[in-house]
């Protein structure tokens, strides 16, 4: 199987390399390639007809997708969560609301992401990700016998659907 992304990320950064374990960790198809690109052997001469360079990988996380295209940035983020199934993230990066203040915020946590990374910050993304671990695991202890039943949306901004319009959609079978 070959793989649908390759990930170009600076794993001389802590939060950088925590994130991609992470993500790494919640690839359980296996779609991703991670490439440290801040490693001293690494070699952009292969990409530099295309216009992309080593500086401009350390700048901000690049994706090549498997047809050889090339996602940046905040989008690449946001690719990057939901190809290994973090859509909640995936929509803090990428929703029509949070994207952009995403594309302002990024750039200056692109630059400072070394000073960051000794301030703590990636302690919060482990709570974060035990917290959306559990929460998954308790959906999925919620569904027994082909039947599911969810708990009432805690959020605001996850509340699209009421419970029971939520259900109702959710059925496969037809109801009696």
């Amino acid at each position: 199987m070959s793989k649908l992304l390759t990930v170009y990320f600076d794993a001389s950064c802590g939060l950088c390399r925590h994130e991609m374990g992470a993500i790494q960790q919640h690839d359980v198809a296996q779609r991703l390639t991670l490439v440290d690109c801040s490693a001293a052997d690494f070699d952009d001469t292969p990409f530099r007809a295309e216009g992309v360079t080593r500086a401009a990988m350390m700048a901000s996380l690049h994706l090549r997708d498997a047809a050889g295209a090339w996602i940046t940035g905040v989008d690449a983020f946001a690719v990057l969560h939901r190809t290994v199934g973090m859509t909640g993230i995936a929509r803090l990066w990428g929703g029509k609301l949070t994207r952009p203040v995403m594309l302002r915020l990024y750039p200056l946590v692109a630059r400072h992401r070394q000073l960051l990374s000794w301030t703590g910050l990636p302690l919060v993304f482990v709570v974060w990700e035990k917290y959306a671990a559990w929460q998954a695991e308790r959906r999925s202890q919620s569904c027994r016998d082909g039947a599911c039943s969810f708990p009432p949306l805690a959020h605001s901004w996850e509340r699209g659907l009421g419970e029971k319009e939520y259900t109702r959609k959710s059925k496969t079978s037809p109801s009696p």
